[in-house]
């Protein structure tokens, strides 16, 4: 008896997104942990998913990643564009770490913060608010990187005025040959940024999906908001704006580099993300699915190892 069995007239009946066909999802879990390798069909050929045994390995990895992304650029003569989340947020510490030890100004990089808590006409909270993501990023990357930072002019972040200048701003970039790399974390509904999997029943097809760049007070799906009340509001959904806006796959699959982050596990052996990281790696290329694009880009997928499982029932 399961999910498959027992959710017909039930209250989620309805409640997950169109195109989810949970018994597919459910073939895309192996049994055993290390199959979490097996490359499949769909995957870019420089595409590489790396298991970190600690959060403290998975943060100076994913950390030293964005880091050595900058100092390429930087000993290439180079721009960078750098599309940012607010979750994971560890590896920006190892991050400032190793580009102070290599002494490399971030001068030449231009970061786009990829969505923003909003109401539903796209109003953002107050930028110095604890909650704003544009607050978190200030005070864990831009701040501490001292006279190294990124310019304040090369700082945007996803208010309903700025938002929507993105893709002329990275298209410019890109025009002068700038790389855009992609850093990401996996949502529990498999969004990147905020981009929600529902929002492909607004689509007839993955290629018109493709195309829409931003969303000005997106709807977020229920359990984003809950996965945001334990990870980020310490259980407190009643602080959890229910909209935000976010850059869509117009952007985020521009990107020539990706660096991505699961890090979902709680404690006593209890996580939530994954079955997200195997929907990720396993399911084939779907809007409805919105992280099963990023293996189809060159780059690296950190994760925990227990997030591999086996997830199997263990009582808590």
């Amino acid at each position: 008896m399961n999910f498959m069995d027992t959710v017909k007239g039930s209250l989620l009946e309805g409640f997950y997104p169109a195109g989810w066909d949970m018994a597919k999802i459910d073939k895309c879990i192996a049994d055993k942990p290390e199959d979490i390798f097996v490359r499949q069909p769909h995957w870019n050929k420089d595409f590489t998913p790396i298991m970190c045994n600690s959060v403290e390995e998975f943060d100076t990895l994913m950390g030293h990643e964005i880091a050595l992304q900058i100092k390429k650029a930087k000993d290439n003569g180079e721009k960078l564009a750098m599309i940012l989340p607010v979750g994971p947020m560890g590896m920006y510490k190892w991050a400032v770490f190793f580009l102070k030890e290599w002494n490399i100004s971030c001068d030449h990089v231009t970061c786009f913060n990829m969505d923003e808590w909003s109401d539903g006409e796209g109003n953002t909270l107050p930028s110095d608010d604890p909650a704003a993501f544009q607050n978190a990023m200030q005070e864990a990357f831009y701040k501490p990187l001292g006279e190294l930072t990124v310019p304040e002019s090369q700082r945007n972040f996803a208010t309903k005025e700025n938002l929507p200048t993105y893709a002329e701003k990275i298209k410019k970039l890109k025009d002068e040959g700038a790389k855009l790399a992609l850093v990401f974390g996996v949502g529990r509904m498999c969004h990147i940024a905020f981009c929600e999997p529902h929002f492909g029943a607004e689509y007839a097809s993955d290629e018109e999906w493709m195309k829409h760049t931003h969303r000005i007070g997106a709807m977020l799906h229920p359990l984003t908001i809950e996965q945001n009340a334990i990870t980020s509001f310490k259980s407190r959904t009643t602080l959890v704006p229910c909209r935000a806006n976010t850059i869509g796959p117009g952007l985020f699959m521009q990107a020539d580099v990706i660096i991505g982050g699961c890090d979902g596990a709680l404690s006593r052996g209890m996580q939530w993300q994954g079955m997200s990281l195997w929907m990720t790696l396993r399911h084939e290329p779907t809007r409805w699915i919105p992280s099963s694009y990023m293996p189809t880009l060159p780059g690296k997928l950190f994760f925990l190892k227990e997030l591999a499982g086996p997830l199997t029932a263990e009582c808590n």
